[in-house]
């Protein structure tokens, strides 16, 4: 019986009753609903059952709060034009959104960085053999949507691509993974001289130019095949959802896996003032995204081996890999220029542990309109917060620090929140308890990637929402949804058989990684999605026709993530005790062991691999975390826990929140130091793809088996020290 249901039973009925009886009755029907509510006391992690009640309690008043209407009103207002990075636009949507905080009654700052960020000067594509076609390059309005005219819209570019002149053969590289390239191989072509034509998808942009240059081709043009994103998936826009002809992908190839931010300040905040070094994250060759409609011509011109079938799209012509005959002339130059980014920052200080930060974010800007990416989670946001307002005036006070932000400059490289959180790094590694993200929002289930050690915790927030489609709750209907997609009788007896669902890893891609990948702040990352399907992402398209036609046009799922991600905020503001767990932290190491054991046996000519200093290693933190979750559930349980002092919580929080520092190494990965996480980090060749274990698992890749062991060693160490962490926090309990 849910708390609501518990507190209403007491009013049953109380007129059917002459007035003594009626009046003995109530008295009775108090007894019994206090006996039983001492009986089935509400259980939340990290709140005693009183604290739990109270917070319930004010769960339930959030709930009520968040308002399609005004979701819808706010996407309305914040997309109605282009608002990328640098615009006159981006800077007035920041000051809008400061507005709306501070009418919450919310105490919010804007803090502006100074980056590097490149726009178009020039941008030219032509077939000059065997026949001529000039591509297009403009993505053309649309009749009925309004917002496909706005003036101002940012051309169709990828940021970070330097400046190039080149002619060259043309040759076609699948999706650009250095697996194609070991195709093309076996076919004896090489594209060193030439310009690559890479079909989006199977990894981030920035991965295909950065391979492309790493084989010798000279320039990189990328495009979206209609069978993965057009007219093969479903109708094209504006009769359906998927891209249409001559829509563009936009989008940055700066080499965030090696750091994202400023690519002029490295490891500090971009702050005004601050020394600006030769960036390090660019390009090497000139790249440019283009539509299947201006692919086709270049395609259709192509010679050479019929390309594998498994490369083929869905265009109407036979895919050849080239070289030649098509040659190309590609012409690019930009404006590389500082321009201020606008951060706007709110807070809600803390009651008890004022000094605990739980961090909520999602970006503001957008490569055009951005009615999806980003403004769908940033309307949510926006209503956690003014619904947080409305609670602050009955008299909620969280126990610790809310800090709310809507980042800028996330499209190009996550500038805003990298910049931000390299400024605040001492603040934020002394303070920070938790960061929750949101992008972008769509219909459907719920997605979660994260910490481990907060796996647990967003089962129980999952379990907290209702689904408003089924009226299940948004826990259930995931769980029915994996059991229902399930490959395998074995798969499907895994996730009935485990009490959490798992969450998957965070790689890159969007605001969480300084946080988590930087600074060892646990993370999460939100939202919905599966019923939402589209091909307008980062296009003139993505507006709020679009999002009104073709995806969450009542915003129910909007008010879903306002309600999941306000709950998994107040929850962790409001614990007695911090709700960190660790035996599905432990499970899911375990499992990584596993996976790079079956890694190691399938790689072809791998010699012996001594696995026994990580499993040993994984076997101490099993260990060690079962203590702690035991621990903590009987002391917990017998109300010993709750019963100590602030300072004394205070003090076991403080090893709780620290707990994801100890999986930092100050040294990094290799090549790449700024990622100094050992458990998560986007992958080299993936982009934002995550790679687990990553220094080990990148170097038995790569077959560079010392480089695998030293790495092991590195992994062993921060688990030790993990492992140490949550033994020290158990015997606190």
């Amino acid at each position: 019986m849910s708390f609501r249901s518990r507190s209403l039973a007491r009013f049953a009925r109380p007129l059917a009753l002459p007035l003594a009886a009626g009046a003995a009755a109530l008295m009775l029907a108090g007894l019994l609903t206090a006996v039983h509510a001492a009986d089935n006391p509400p259980q939340l992690t990290g709140f005693s059952p009183q604290d739990a009640a109270s917070e319930l309690a004010w769960e339930q008043k959030f709930d009520a709060l968040p308002s399609p209407v005004r979701l819808r009103a706010d996407m309305y207002h914040l997309s109605a034009l282009p608002h990328n990075l640098g615009s006159e636009r981006d800077h007035e949507n920041a000051e809008w959104i400061l507005h709306q905080f501070q009418s919450y009654g919310l105490d919010a700052h804007i803090e502006e960085f100074d980056v590097l960020f490149p726009t178009p000067i020039s941008r030219s594509l032509e077939l000059i053999a065997p026949e001529h076609y000039s591509a297009q390059l403009k993505e053309p309005p649309v009749a009925v949507d309004p917002d496909s005219t706005d003036p101002g819209q940012l051309p169709t570019y990828n940021a970070y691509s330097p400046d190039g002149d080149v002619t060259a053969q043309l040759v076609y590289v699948n999706y650009g993974l250095p697996s194609d390239y070991d195709e093309l191989a076996k076919l004896g072509i090489s594209v060193k001289g030439r310009i690559v034509i890479a079909r989006y998808g199977m990894s981030w942009r920035g991965i295909k130019p950065k391979v492309a240059a790493e084989h010798g081709a000279v320039g990189c043009l990328i495009y979206s095949d209609p069978r993965d994103d057009g007219y093969f998936q479903g109708d094209i826009f504006p009769q359906g959802p998927f891209r249409p002809w001559q829509g563009v992908q936009r989008g940055s190839v700066m080499m965030m896996e090696v750091h994202p931010g400023d690519p002029t300040t490295p490891g500090y905040g971009s702050v005004p003032g601050a020394k600006h070094e030769k960036p390090d994250t660019l390009e090497k060759i000139p790249v440019l995204p283009i539509s299947y409609g201006d692919a086709l011509p270049l395609l259709r011109a192509l010679a050479g081996p019929v390309a594998p079938e498994n490369w083929r799209g869905a265009l109407p012509i036979t895919y050849h890999a080239g070289p030649g005959p098509a040659v190309v002339h590609l012409a690019l130059k930009f404006d590389y220029k500082l321009t201020p980014t606008y951060d706007v920052i709110a807070r809600i200080p803390g009651s008890t542990w004022p000094g605990q930060w739980v961090i909520r974010g999602n970006h503001h800007d957008g490569w055009v309109n951005g009615a999806e990416d980003p403004i769908s989670g940033l309307d949510a946001e926006l209503e956690e917060a003014r619904a947080y307002g409305q609670l602050l005036k009955q008299g909620w006070r969280p126990k610790r620090t809310i800090i709310y932000c809507a980042w800028d400059g996330e499209e190009p490289g996550l500038l805003g929140s990298t910049e931000w959180a390299e400024t605040h790094a001492a603040e934020l590694e002394q303070h920070a308890v938790a960061y929750i993200n949101s992008d972008t929002n769509d219909r459907g289930y719920l997605g979660v990637e994260g910490s481990h050690s907060l796996e647990h915790f967003f089962n129980d927030v999952a379990k907290s929402v209702t689904d408003p489609e089924t009226g299940e709750s948004v826990w259930e209907r995931l769980r029915s949804h994996r059991i229902e997609e399930a490959k395998t009788a074995a798969d499907k007896a895994k996730i009935e058989n485990r009490p959490d669902l798992r969450i998957g890893a965070l790689g890159s891609g969007s605001d969480y990684s300084t946080f988590l990948q930087h600074l060892g702040i646990a993370s999460a990352n939100l939202g919905y999605q599966g019923e939402c399907n589209g091909g307008i992402y980062h296009s003139i398209y993505d507006d709020f026709y679009w999002y009104t036609h073709f995806c969450d046009g009542t915003y129910v799922y909007g008010r879903a993530l306002s309600q999941t991600a306000g709950h998994a905020v107040m929850r962790l503001a409001d614990a007695d005790v911090l709700p960190f767990q660790f035996g599905d932290f432990a499970d899911t190491i375990a499992l990584y062991q596993r996976q790079l054991e079956e890694l190691h046996k399938n790689t072809a000519g791998a010699p012996a691999f001594d696995f026994s200093p990580l499993s040993d290693a994984v076997s101490r933190l099993k260990a060690a975390a079962a203590r702690y979750d035991q621990a903590f559930a009987a002391d917990a349980g017998s109300g010993n826990l709750y019963s100590e002092s602030a300072e004394q919580l205070g003090a076991l929080d403080q090893l709780l929140l620290q707990s994801e520092r100890k999986l930092m190494d100050a040294a990094g990965l290799p090549r790449r130091p700024w990622y100094k996480h050992q458990i998560y980090a986007p992958g080299f060749y993936t982009g934002y793809g995550v790679k687990t274990l990553p220094g080990m698992r990148e170097a038995m890749e790569q077959k560079n088996w010392d480089e695998a062991e030293r790495e092991q060693a590195i992994i062993v160490k921060a688990l030790d020290a993990f492992t140490a962490q949550i033994q020290a926090a158990a015997a606190k309990l």
